[in-house]
């Protein structure tokens, strides 16, 4: 009974106890949530280059991938015509046929049509030189392309660097009064330029990759016609 009577009246004080050392938890108030035009923001100058970049990039990206497919279609036909004009001597028709057709490879024919009667080796540098022209307009931009997927990255970081020296500044400037704020802060806006740096980079990288791509297939397209078109001139 006194063994009863001692815990009955010991419960009441433990119990206060164990609620005074585990608290209830309360929600904590959270800021307003993270978005990319208020990170763009907060990123200064920099963030301001790599939107001009970025804005580069998918010019050059919409730009080239029209122009590149347009000068990758082709008529199946197209060696049989020449050929057929070639062999019956009306070298008009097959001059204006190229022109036509208004491609990279149907120009690099025109030219070495233009050319027949000298030796081979003459036509040949003649079709090689007009297909080095027109490798350099499909190309157009494409070092422009690569700059900006090499430099965003370098330029975001820059921005990281900078905003570190400015926080890192204010907390000196700031003498005793220190604030955990002061050093979270400029890390964050510093950070954001980083963030802004990759992102324009990765996508200009692999919009260049994707655009050498399609370059590649048109220029094994002139390559073949070219191969075609001296074929038959070796074996008139």
């Amino acid at each position: 009974m006194n063994l009863l009577l001692f815990l009955a009246q010991v419960a009441p004080a433990l119990a206060d106890t164990l609620a005074g050392t585990n608290p209830v938890l309360t929600p904590v108030a959270t800021g307003d949530e993270i978005n990319l035009w208020s990170m763009a923001l907060k990123g200064g100058w920099i963030m301001l280059v790599l939107g001009l970049m970025s804005l580069v990039c998918f010019y050059i990206l919409f730009e080239r991938n029209y122009v590149v497919r347009k000068a990758g279609k082709e008529d199946p036909l197209f060696m049989y015509k020449i050929k057929d004009y070639i062999q019956s001597g009306d070298r008009k028709s097959a001059v204006a046929y190229c022109r036509s057709i208004d491609t990279p490879a149907a120009r690099m024919i025109e030219k070495g049509i233009s050319r027949m009667g000298r030796p081979v080796s003459d036509v040949q540098a003649a079709i090689e030189n007009a297909g080095n022209i027109e490798v350099a307009k499909l190309e157009k931009g494409m070092t422009i392309m690569a700059t900006i997927s090499s430099g965003a990255p370098m330029l975001g970081f820059l921005g990281t660097v900078t905003g570190m020296v400015r926080a890192f500044w204010q907390m000196a400037n700031a003498g005793n009064n220190i604030d955990i704020s002061l050093l979270s802060g400029g890390i964050y806006e510093a950070m954001i330029t980083t963030v802004g740096g990759l992102i324009v980079g990765i996508i200009a990288m692999f919009a260049y990759n994707y655009l050498v791509t399609l370059i590649d297939g048109v220029v094994s397209k002139m390559e073949g016609k070219t191969m075609e078109f001296m074929d038959l001139i070796e074996s008139m």
